[in-house]
């Protein structure tokens, strides 16, 4: 596998963390993260360089990317000092609500623009990112993003920029439901007088090994959902009453819906 190109990272929080540690697997070259956080400085590594601001950025640097992974709120104070790059590299936001039009504003006219979703999985290389390219991306930039969004785990692209609303919800938002799915039935085998670390073990590993399952499976979801429930049965009664009325598929339509439309009020 070959190294990677020089690359500026701006912001190195979990997400940005978990991007930088998936390409040192991948292999660096050469690589700038500015960060003014205390303990940034521990991420320094051979090829790896730390800086606080835009400004101790070497003038002969010239990155083939720049992957922004500031706060949202901050980007209207610290993008413009990456103007710079417009017009050299491919800029990959991982920012929530600013949308390719509004980044744009803040880099430049020049400025080639992915947008993209990542979802916490990521830590630990399961992740999954949806993409979305600005029309000055060319395609070895194309490529050169999706090399680098793959290094923590699986991505997809989308032509339509208004579908990373959904996907914010749906993936974005998904890890979430997914640890308070976990809560509930550690909560509930509490209730029903399991010992407490047996109550945990069996949320945990029965959502872990589902996952699994399902990776592993061919089948759709709701095949695996059936093979599970046999007629008369146990799960087929508990399955009764989180569909009496419909209401967790309802709750759960409506949920995506609210996140989906929240996403929505975020962009500028």
């Amino acid at each position: 596998m070959s190294a990677l190109p020089a690359l500026l990272l701006v912001g190195c929080g979990k997400m940005g963390g978990a991007l930088l540690s998936g390409w040192r697997e991948r292999g660096i070259s050469t690589a700038i993260v500015v960060d003014p956080a205390p303990g940034a400085a521990e991420l320094a590594a051979p090829g790896i360089k730390i800086t606080a601001s835009a400004q101790e950025i070497p003038p002969d640097f010239t990155p083939a990317a720049v992957i922004l992974a500031v706060k949202p709120q901050a980007a209207p104070q610290v993008l413009p000092a990456y103007g710079r790059f417009a017009g050299q590299a491919v800029f990959i936001s991982i920012m929530a609500g600013k949308t390719i039009q509004s980044i744009g504003q803040m880099l430049g006219a020049d400025a080639a623009i992915i947008r993209a979703m990542p979802n916490t999985p990521a830590a630990v290389r399961q992740g999954i990112t949806v993409a979305v390219a600005g029309s000055l991306v060319t395609e070895s930039q194309h490529a050169l993003a999706d090399t680098l969004l793959a290094a923590t785990g699986g991505v997809a692209w989308v032509t339509e920029e208004s579908l990373l609303d959904p996907v914010t919800a749906i993936s974005g938002g998904g890890p979430a439901y997914v640890f308070l799915l976990t809560e509930l039935l550690e909560k509930a085998a509490l209730e029903q007088g399991i010992p407490p670390d047996l109550a945990r073990l069996l949320a945990r590993q029965t959502i872990i090994g589902s996952g699994a399952l399902l990776a592993g499976s061919t089948d759709d979801a709701a095949n695996l959902r059936i093979a599970v429930t046999s007629p008369g049965g146990t799960t087929e009664q508990a399955l009764a009453v989180l569909r009496a009325d419909d209401a967790w598929p309802k709750s759960i339509s409506a949920a995506i819906d609210a996140a989906t439309k929240r996403s929505q009020e975020l962009q500028g």
